[in-house]
C-alpha cells in the first residue's frame, strides 16, 4: 500500500480568524494606516533593524490575535528549490563583508542581499496577512472613505472607490472557492492521452478555453448576484456607510508603530547599526 500523499494547506485570503481580540476590534483605518506607515519606512530603509522590529511587531499581533498556526499556507517545493536557486545565484555576486575560509576568499554581499529581500517579503506578506485575518472586510469600505474625506475637495469620487474595494474584496474569497471547483472537476474529467504533439497543444488548448470560459461565466453570474443584493439592501450608499471610529486602542497602536518607526529611521540613519555600514 501507498501512503496517504499530504494534503496542502490552501492560504486563507480576506476572511478573518473567528474570535475576539484587541488587534479585531481596532478601527479598520488604524490597520490601513500602519501598514501604510511600516510600508513607506521599509521603502525608504529596507535595512535588518527595521525589518527585524517590523518582524517583531508582526508576531507579538499575531499572538495578542490569536492566530493560528493552521492559516499559514504549505510552501511548494518549487518555492524552496527557486529560493535555494536564487541564493546560490546572488552568493556568485560577492562583494562585502568578507570570509575567509582557508585559503578561499568568500564574499557574502549578494547572499545577504538576497536574504534580506527574502525576509523583507515574507514580513510584509505576514503584515498583509495580519490584517485579513483580524478585519471583516465589509469594515474596509467604510475606512477607506473616511481616510479620503479630504480627497473630496478636489473632486475624487472616493466613495465610488471605496465601493469599488469594497465589492473587489467581497468577490475574491468567493471567486477563488470557485475557480477550486472548477479545477477540481478538471482533474476528474476522463483523460485522453494524445498520441502526438500537436494534439497535445490542441488539447492543452481546448482545456484553457474551457477554463476561462468557466471562470468569466462563473465571475459574471457571481457579479450579477452581489448587484441584487446590494440593490436589495438600500445600494451602495449603505456599504461605505458604517457608524465604527477610531478609539483610544486605535491611538495607542499608532503612536506605538510610530515610535517603531521612528526608531527605526534613526537606527539607520544616525547609528553604527545601519545595514550599509555593516
Amino acid at each position: 500500500m501507498t501512503a496517504p500523499a499530504t494534503q496542502r494547506r490552501s492560504m486563507v485570503l480576506l476572511r478573518p480568524v473567528p474570535g475576539t481580540s484587541p488587534i479585531h476590534e481596532l478601527w479598520a483605518g488604524t490597520k490601513l494606516i500602519v501598514v501604510a506607515l511600516i510600508g513607506i519606512v521599509l521603502t525608504i530603509y529596507p535595512g535588518w533593524v527595521p525589518i527585524g522590529l517590523v518582524a517583531l511587531l508582526v508576531m507579538l499581533t499575531a499572538w495578542l490575535a490569536h492566530i493560528p498556526r493552521s492559516v499559514l499556507p504549505s510552501v511548494p517545493r518549487l518555492v524552496w528549490v527557486l529560493l535555494l536557486l536564487g541564493g546560490g545565484t546572488a552568493a556568485l555576486a560577492g562583494g562585502e563583508p568578507f570570509l575567509d575560509v582557508g585559503s578561499v576568499h568568500l564574499g557574502l554581499g549578494g547572499l545577504l542581499s538576497f536574504l534580506r529581500i527574502t525576509v523583507l517579503s515574507i514580513v510584509l506578506l505576514g503584515l498583509g496577512g495580519l490584517v485579513s485575518w483580524t478585519t471583516n472586510v465589509a469594515e474596509i469600505a467604510p475606512a477607506v472613505a473616511t481616510l479620503g474625506r479630504p480627497l473630496k475637495w478636489l473632486r475624487i469620487p472616493v466613495d465610488e472607490w471605496a465601493v469599488t474595494l469594497a465589492l473587489a474584496l467581497r468577490a475574491f474569497p468567493m471567486l477563488i472557492d470557485e475557480y477550486r471547483v472548477l479545477f477540481a472537476a478538471r482533474r476528474l474529467r476522463p483523460k485522453v492521452r494524445p498520441e502526438t504533439r500537436r494534439e497535445r497543444r490542441r488539447q492543452r488548448r481546448a482545456e484553457i478555453v474551457d477554463l476561462l470560459a468557466a471562470a468569466i461565466t462563473v465571475a459574471l453570474r457571481r457579479g450579477d448576484e452581489m448587484g441584487d443584493a446590494i440593490t436589495a439592501r438600500g445600494g451602495v450608499g449603505q456599504i461605505v456607510a458604517s457608524p465604527a471610529r477610531p478609539r483610544r486602542a486605535d491611538a495607542v497602536a499608532l503612536l506605538m508603530v510610530v515610535a517603531m518607526c521612528v526608531l527605526s529611521l534613526w537606527v539607520e540613519a544616525f547609528t553604527p547599526l545601519a545595514t550599509h555600514r555593516l
